[in-house]
C-alpha cells in the first residue's frame, strides 16, 4: 500500500473511531442525566411520603399523594430551567447537589403560592410541606452528590466526548481521550481561511470538550480560532502546573487554559430550537400562498431559477447554502459575495427590486431554519468574499469568527438597529459586528421576541436594494 493510500486508510480509521467515541459518549450522557432524573424522582417521593406517613400516625390520615401530584411536576419544570441536569451538574458534585436542592426549593414555593392564590392551603398541611421538603432536599442534595462523585463507575464510562488536537511536537497530555486528532496540516490557527474553519467544525463537530496540544507561540492564535467553536475549548499548558491562575481547568489532573464556552446551555438550545420550529412551521403555513406567488413572478419575470442559492458561514464557522428568491438576471449573480447590491444595480430585475425592498427575498430561508441551518434569531450570514473598504470581513476585526458562535439567524440585532445593506466603510461591518456580539452576550428567548417584533418595522427599509 503506498504512503498516499496508507494516509487515507488511517485517516478514515482515526474518523471511525471518534465516531463510535462520539456515540458511546451520548449513550453514557443518557444514562448518566437518566441516571439523575431517576434519583430526583425517588427522593422526592420517597421524600414527601415520608412526611406523610410520619404526620398520619401522629395526627390521622394525611393527602401526601396530592401534594406529591402537585409537586413532581413542578419541580421537574424548576429543574429544567435552573439547568439542574445539563453537563455542568455531570461534572461537579457540589454544583449538582446545590441546583437539585434549588429546583426542589422553587418547587415548594411555586406549590405553596399556588395553592395560597387559589385558597386551598389547607389540602397542604403545613407540617407535611415542612418536613416533606426538609426530608426531600436532603435525599435530593445527598443522593446527586454521591452519584456525580462516582458517575463514571456508575455508568460505565466517561459520558463527555474529550476530543485532542494535537498540532506539531508539543507533548501530549495524559489521560484517556475519546478521540485524538493530529491536526497539522489540515487546520493553521494563523491563516484566516473560511475552508479551513469548515474543516475544523466538522472535525469536532461531536465533542463535548476540545484540549489543543500545540506551541506555545500558537496558544494565542488557537485561542482565537476556537472562541466561534461552540464548545468547551481548553488549551493544553503544562507549565501551569506550577501556577494556580483563575479561569483553569484540569483533566486527567493536566491543567488546561478554558478560552471559549458556548454561549447558549443545553436547554437554552432546546428552548431556541422549540422557538425556531414553532415560528417558521406556522409562518412557511401561513405565507405559502405568497411564497407561491412571489416564485411565479420571479419565474415569469426573467429566465433561470426560482431559488439563488450560495455558501454562507454558519454556526462554528461551518458553511451551508443559503435559499433566498432570485433577484437578479442569471448572469449578474455573484455566488461568492464580492459585489454588493447597489441603489442603481442594473443585475437585479424588476419583480427582484421589489422583493428585495422588502426583504420579501429572503423567505425560503424559513426552509433553512426548519433544516437547522439557521434560526430565527442571530447574526446575518455572511457570503465568503463579503467585504468592507475593499477588505474581507475578518480582515477588519479579529472578533469577527466569534459571531458564528450560534446559528446564524433570518433577522438579528444588528439588522433592527438599521445595520444592513452594501458596507462600502470599515464601520459599517463594525457596528454589525458590535450588535452581534452585545447579542451573543445579552441572549435571552424574549430578547429573540421581541427582536422578532421590532423586525416588522425594519421590513422595508433605506439601505435594502
Amino acid at each position: 500500500m503506498t504512503n498516499m493510500g496508507l494516509d487515507a486508510f488511517h485517516s478514515q480509521d482515526r474518523r471511525q473511531r471518534g465516531e463510535r467515541g462520539a456515540t458511546l459518549s451520548s449513550i453514557l450522557r443518557y444514562r448518566a442525566s437518566g441516571g439523575l432524573i431517576l434519583i430526583d424522582a425517588l427522593c422526592l417521593v420517597f421524600g414527601v411520603w415520608l412526611a406523610g406517613y410520619l404526620r398520619t400516625i401522629l395526627f390521622g390520615p394525611t393527602p401526601w399523594a396530592l401534594a406529591l401530584i402537585a409537586l413532581v411536576p413542578i419541580f421537574f419544570l424548576t429543574a429544567f430551567g435552573v439547568r439542574a441536569y445539563d453537563s455542568e451538574c455531570l461534572q461537579r458534585p457540589r454544583h449538582a447537589a446545590w441546583q437539585g436542592g434549588k429546583a426542589l426549593l422553587l418547587a415548594v414555593c411555586t406549590v405553596i403560592l399556588v395553592a395560597f392564590a387559589f385558597q386551598a392551603s389547607e389540602d397542604f398541611p403545613r407540617a407535611l410541606m415542612l418536613f416533606g421538603t426538609a426530608t426531600s432536599f436532603l435525599l435530593i442534595t445527598a443522593a446527586r452528590y454521591v452519584f456525580v462523585s462516582n458517575l463514571r463507575q456508575i455508568i460505565g464510562g466517561n459520558p463527555f466526548n474529550v476530543m485532542l488536537l494535537h498540532d506539531g511536537e508539543s507533548s501530549v497530555p495524559a489521560g484517556k481521550f475519546s478521540a485524538m486528532v493530529p491536526i497539522q496540516g489540515r487546520f493553521d490557527p494563523d491563516v484566516h481561511d473560511p475552508i479551513m474553519y469548515d474543516r475544523l467544525a466538522r472535525i469536532i463537530a461531536n465533542a463535548d470538550r476540545v484540549v489543543i496540544a500545540c506551541a506555545p507561540e500558537k496558544r494565542v492564535a488557537w485561542a482565537n480560532s476556537l472562541k466561534s467553536a461552540n464548545v468547551q475549548a481548553e488549551i493544553f499548558v503544562p507549565e501551569l502546573d506550577q501556577l494556580a491562575p483563575l479561569g483553569v481547568s484540569a483533566y486527567a489532573d493536566t491543567p488546561t487554559v478554558i478560552v471559549a464556552v458556548g454561549p447558549l446551555g443545553l436547554f437554552d438550545r432546546f428552548v431556541k430550537r422549540l422557538f425556531d420550529l414553532a415560528v417558521s412551521g406556522v409562518a412557511v403555513l401561513a405565507l405559502s400562498p405568497l411564497l407561491a406567488l412571489i416564485a411565479l413572478l420571479v419565474k415569469l419575470d426573467s429566465p433561470g431559477p426560482i431559488l439563488f442559492k450560495q455558501v454562507r458561514i454558519g454556526c462554528r464557522n461551518e458553511m451551508f447554502r443559503i435559499w433566498k428568491f432570485r433577484s437578479m438576471f442569471v448572469e449578474g449573480s455573484d455566488s461568492a459575495g464580492h459585489r454588493s447590491a447597489s441603489r442603481e444595480d442594473d443585475r437585479i430585475t424588476r419583480v427582484g427590486r421589489f422583493i428585495r425592498k422588502t426583504s420579501m427575498d429572503e423567505l425560503p430561508q424559513l426552509f433553512n431554519v426548519l433544516r437547522g441551518d439557521m434560526s430565527i434569531v442571530g447574526p446575518r450570514p455572511h457570503a465568503l468574499g463579503s467585504r468592507a473598504a475593499e477588505k474581507l470581513f475578518w480582515e477588519i476585526d479579529g472578533r469577527y469568527w466569534q459571531r458564528h458562535s450560534v446559528k446564524p439567524g433570518l433577522t438579528g440585532l444588528a439588522q433592527v438597529r438599521g445595520y444592513r445593506g452594501a458596507t462600502p466603510f470599515e464601520n459599517d461591518l463594525r457596528n454589525r459586528l458590535q450588535a452581534d456580539l452585545e447579542y451573543l452576550e445579552h441572549w435571552s428567548i424574549w430578547r429573540d421576541v421581541k427582536i422578532v417584533l421590532m423586525t416588522f418595522r425594519v421590513l422595508s427599509h433605506g439601505n435594502a436594494y
